[in-house]
């Protein structure tokens, strides 16, 4: 399986939903960067469940453990091991679907290619497993620094967010539960999502990442290209259906002479639809990017589905879920934003290195 993500800036994640404990090991993370520790826990809250009545009600304080690679709150150098203890799990809500695969689930592949499933919230399908991407993420982030990742949410379902950046305020964004910085599309959004729990439903939606300060310089030819890599890092969230940056799919509908980003003296440009990529390397413009997020598959509604025996039968969900993910999936988005970022920093930084010897 793919557990391992990034090349230099590395990190493997194991465990499973209902396990004792979920984690991961962070590699090559540089010794004597200072760590905010109340602020990666501050990172994890941000994901945690039973934040509100828009997510699911299971109740997991997500305390970080590390045990090794940090002292005196700084990185050593060597590998930075951490667990995510679980407590509150319901494992006998899930006794109902020991053979029978939940439609939209990874219940019906992961069966298939191993022979054997964990069926108990997924196991290690759960994305519950992005808590440890969280913590690995907020430490990229304090290793960055001066690159500041902004994510929020711009659509639930049918409501959209229609401002350019530039007239949001990103302080608004941890002031209500959606995370959207919109602070009257953000309460219909919210009265939505409840609506949609009510009827046993869920809704999907799309979050927007916008990235400032960003060298020029990251990101590596032929196959290697940031946005491809950023691509592949949202691609890999739970959930997640669709990823664009820059102008994206609007962007086929212009001409070029609309589209092409005209240079000043400074290096700038005077319009951004490249979002910051030009040849797969960071120009120093902003970056941002859409992701979006289909509904979360277990439904409190009775659905056709198989079994193990490829027989129909009816079933229903049960247990704790969540009506709608992207509010507790934006610290996600960001979390894999820093984890690309960092990677292709040290990249960076070991090619001025041998550029020099």
């Amino acid at each position: 399986m793919g557990n391992s993500f990034g090349k230099l800036f590395k990190l493997t994640t194991f465990g499973e939903s209902h396990g004792k404990a979920i984690g991961g090991i962070i590699e090559g993370c540089p010794a004597g960067i200072k760590l905010d520790l109340n602020q990666i826990q501050a990172e994890l809250d941000r994901r945690k469940p039973g934040q509100s009545k828009i997510t699911t009600q299971r109740k997991e304080a997500d305390q970080v453990e590390f045990l090794s690679g940090i002292f005196k709150e700084k990185t050593t150098g060597t590998p930075i091991g951490f667990i995510i203890k679980n407590k509150d799990y319901k494992s006998r809500d899930y006794d109902h679907i020991k053979e029978v695969y939940r439609p939209s689930h990874a219940d019906f592949t992961y069966d298939q290619k191993y022979g054997f499933r964990d069926y108990r919230g997924g196991g290690r399908s759960s994305a519950r497993e992005t808590a440890c991407r969280v913590v690995a993420g907020a430490i990229a982030k304090q290793f960055l620094k001066e690159i500041k990742i902004n994510a929020f949410v711009s659509a639930v379902g049918k409501l959209e967010l229609n401002k350019e950046f530039q007239e949001l305020d990103f302080t608004e964004i941890e002031k209500n539960p959606v995370r959207c910085p919109d602070p009257k599309l953000a309460k219909e959004m919210e009265k939505y999502i409840k609506s949609i729990r009510k009827e046993g439903n869920t809704v999907g939606g799309v979050i927007n990442c916008y990235v400032e300060n960003v060298p020029v310089g990251l990101g590596e030819p032929v196959f290697n290209k940031l946005h491809a890599v950023l691509g592949k890092a949202m691609l890999s969230i739970n959930a997640v259906k669709g990823f664009e940056y820059g102008s994206g799919f609007a962007g086929s509908k212009m001409k070029g002479s609309e589209h092409n980003d005209i240079f000043e003296k400074s290096g700038k440009t005077k319009t951004n639809y490249s979002g910051g990529i030009q040849g797969g390397i960071s120009n120093g413009m902003p970056i941002y990017f859409k992701v979006a997020f289909k509904p979360v598959a277990t439904l409190m509604q009775k659905q056709q589905t198989i079994n193990k025996n490829f027989e129909e039968v009816e079933m229903q969900g049960k247990g704790r879920h969540d009506p709608c993910v992207v509010p507790r999936a934006v610290p996600i988005v960001e979390a894999m934003t820093a984890l690309v970022l960092a990677d292709f920093v040290l990249l960076q930084n070991s090619l001025k290195n041998s550029s020099q010897l």
